[in-house]
């Protein structure tokens, strides 16, 4: 595809538009991209006692994250070795096994297989013989995530340097509020897109652009994130005093951070031209940061509504015969490009075996 190349942020181009649109397109990022990075399933205070789970999509992989009685965090492939039945079909808490809902394969929370109802006359099947996939699972500031490829770097050097540089703000401190959810109509990519610059703050926010300094909006940029800040203005008590944080962690993550509330966006594809995106809150216990949650909450749906809004009206430029790819915004879109030529490493490494 034209303008398909890495170039200096000087000589940018967007990714081309056919990167947004179709079948083919999806499977490259659910088998290069979100198969190959850390994603996010959960929060740990789910995961506080033994056998509580929970269940998840990596890429195409369904995945069950599991407390042992060992107090191991073990992600697990909720995919029975039988016949591909689901050990769990929804979040749950204190299992004793895993059992399979298709045909009552029971596996301990260890993913070792204990009973195999029937299968006497299996000639040469022994049952120790038989356990779950296991993938790679991590913590960090009480998030929960996968990664299925061992090749993926660790987690610690994806998110490392985030709690430092943020600090005072503590976000371990934070307790889980609410979960909003959008469906928007528009390839994934699109979103995240949308997210990484803070060139469309005048057009498309007006009132976020109140709040938010455009001449000292800066970004930075490190191996698997980026990071946008600005000093916060008079925000009628919305965000309070202090910095506004917005990190993105690739491929599909983002981290709203204000003083004393975390918004945790979490972006996921369900078709070509549709994803859903998931906007956890957490707040500090500061009396103040907690009487801001109504506003808070008001506003960040004002702000989603625009974005969904031009996304949608994006996504259908894209999609059209008028657009081809168009050059970046040094100053603007460094964080864009930046997501892109990640993109474009995992699209140009070699072809995995299927998990």
């Amino acid at each position: 595809m034209a303008g398909d190349s890495s170039r200096e942020l000087t000589q940018a181009y967007a990714l081309p538009p056919g990167y947004y649109t179709g079948v083919e397109m999806l499977e490259r990022d659910l088998t290069r991209v979100l198969a190959r990075s850390w994603q996010l399933v959960a929060r740990r205070g789910q995961l506080d006692g033994a056998g509580d789970h929970v269940v998840s999509l990596v890429g195409r992989t369904p995945v069950l994250v599991v407390r042992g009685e060992d107090g191991a965090l073990r992600a697990l492939a909720n995919v029975c070795r039988h016949r591909a039945g689901p050990l769990a079909q929804c979040d749950g808490r204190a299992a004793k096994a895993l059992h399979c809902k298709y045909h009552g394969w029971t596996y301990d929370l260890q993913g070792r297989l204990r009973h195999a109802p029937e299968m006497g006359g299996a000639e040469a099947f022994r049952v120790e013989d038989v356990r779950l996939p296991q993938y790679r699972a991590a913590v960090w500031q009480g998030l929960v995530f996968v990664a299925l490829d061992q090749g993926t770097p660790p987690l610690e050097s994806v998110y490392g340097g985030i709690a430092e540089r943020i600090a005072p703000i503590d976000l371990a401190t934070m307790d889980f509020v609410h979960r909003d959810t959008y469906e928007v109509a528009c390839n994934w990519k699109v979103y995240v897109d949308n997210f990484l610059e803070g060139y469309h703050l005048p057009y498309v926010h007006p009132g976020l652009s109140k709040v938010l300094d455009y001449r000292a909006y800066h970004t930075e940029l490190f191996r698997w994130h980026s990071l946008q800040h600005s000093p916060l203005r008079a925000n009628d008590g919305i965000y309070g005093g202090g910095e506004a944080f917005y990190y993105f962690v690739y491929p599909n993550v983002m981290l709203n951070i204000m003083p004393g509330r975390l918004q945790v966006n979490r972006i996921l594809p369900l078709g070509p031209e549709q994803c859903r995106v998931e906007f956890d809150y957490y707040y500090s216990p500061d009396p103040e940061a907690r009487a801001r949650i109504g506003r808070d909450r008001e506003f960040s749906e004002e702000i989603q509504q625009e974005d969904i809004a031009i996304c949608e009206a994006v996504q259908r430029g894209l999609a059209s015969d008028a657009y081809q790819a168009g050059r970046l915004n040094p100053r603007r879109e460094s964080g864009l490009w930046h997501f892109q030529n990640l993109l474009r490493e995992a699209y140009a490494a070699p072809e995995a075996a299927r998990l």
